[in-house]
């Protein structure tokens, strides 16, 4: 806190109790005119109510001067009179830190013992999904949603329909949490032209059972085959090594309409998952891997 500042607060606590105290030796020395019964003068209905004028009551004086005693008090153990850091230290931020160490020490007891199991045997405990869950949320469902759903506008991957750009086994999950991944369509519409994209997506469109142009798709067969499957594989299912998507489930990263199958051809996708080892840890990352994996194998998890 700079100077200025530290000099001002201090002159509106001066300032706020030096009034607040003078009104409080003022309230209990004022004389109050009063006509001859003892009241005010001020009445109500019609005179049957006079207003009396009494001294204020001892308990109320007590009080009221202890609390200026305890603001006193607080002033100097506490910060809050400008820089002054108080005689007991005390901060947020070390309050803080005390709490964040004591629900660490917490949670490294609980998830002590899910460190003996794989990701594929947490997911079948509630505790550790119920944790993974929660994390997630935190961390996580800013890009792929609160219930892992992902978002195409994002080009952020479902995570609980099954479908895998990277591998969906425990390790595969935990690894692309801590380390990230980084995958990249380059773009053809140069290498192709406008009608080759077009028949191109056409083909795309049909691999996977989807309403295409017939003529197109057959026109496009040949540039997949000499070019896309290097990646996607001959059939269009993929190289989960490669992170390249398989082109026959349906299932669509960016989005699977025409349009946007050619935009992705013509000028490419990159996308980026960041490494979260050093926010997570691999512990806070298995617990969200089996919450992940929980989910996209919910059918084949025992009920609970």
């Amino acid at each position: 806190m700079s100077t200025f500042w530290s000099v001002w607060i201090m002159f509106l606590v001066v300032l706020n109790m030096g009034i607040t105290f003078f009104l409080f030796i003022w309230g209990q020395r004022v004389k109050i005119p009063v006509q001859p019964d003892g009241t005010s003068g001020h009445v109500w209905a019609h005179g049957v109510l006079r207003e009396s004028v009494r001294k204020l009551p001892l308990w109320w004086v007590v009080l009221s001067a202890s609390m200026f005693v305890a603001g006193a008090v607080y002033l100097v153990l506490f910060p809050g009179f400008g820089a002054n850091k108080g005689l007991l230290g005390w901060t947020a931020h070390g309050e803080l830190a005390k709490a964040r160490q004591a629900n660490l020490g917490k949670l490294d007891e609980l998830v002590h013992g899910f460190r003996l199991y794989p990701v594929e045997q947490l997911a079948a405990d509630p505790a550790a999904t119920r944790i993974g869950h929660r994390l997630f949320v935190d961390n996580c469902a800013a890009c792929h949603g609160r219930e892992g759903h992902g978002n195409q506008l994002l080009g952020a991957p479902n995570l609980v329909d099954g479908d895998w750009l990277y591998g969906g086994d425990g390790k595969a999950i935990t690894t692309s949490i801590l380390e990230g991944r980084h995958g990249a369509m380059p773009p053809f519409g140069p290498t192709f032209g406008e009608d080759g994209v077009a028949n191109l997506a056409n083909y795309v469109l049909s691999l996977s059972g989807a309403p295409h142009d017939a003529a197109k798709a057959a026109a496009g067969q040949p540039n997949f085959a000499g070019v896309c499957a290097a990646c996607h594989g001959a059939e269009g299912k993929g190289n989960q090594a490669l992170g390249a998507p398989n082109l026959t489930d349906a299932i669509w990263l960016h989005g699977g309409d025409l349009a946007t199958i050619e935009e992705t051809i013509r000028h490419g996708r990159n996308g980026q998952m960041p490494a979260w080892r050093e926010r997570l840890g691999e512990d806070n990352a298995r617990m969200i891997a089996a919450w992940i994996y929980a989910q996209a194998n919910a059918k084949d998890l025992p009920a609970h």
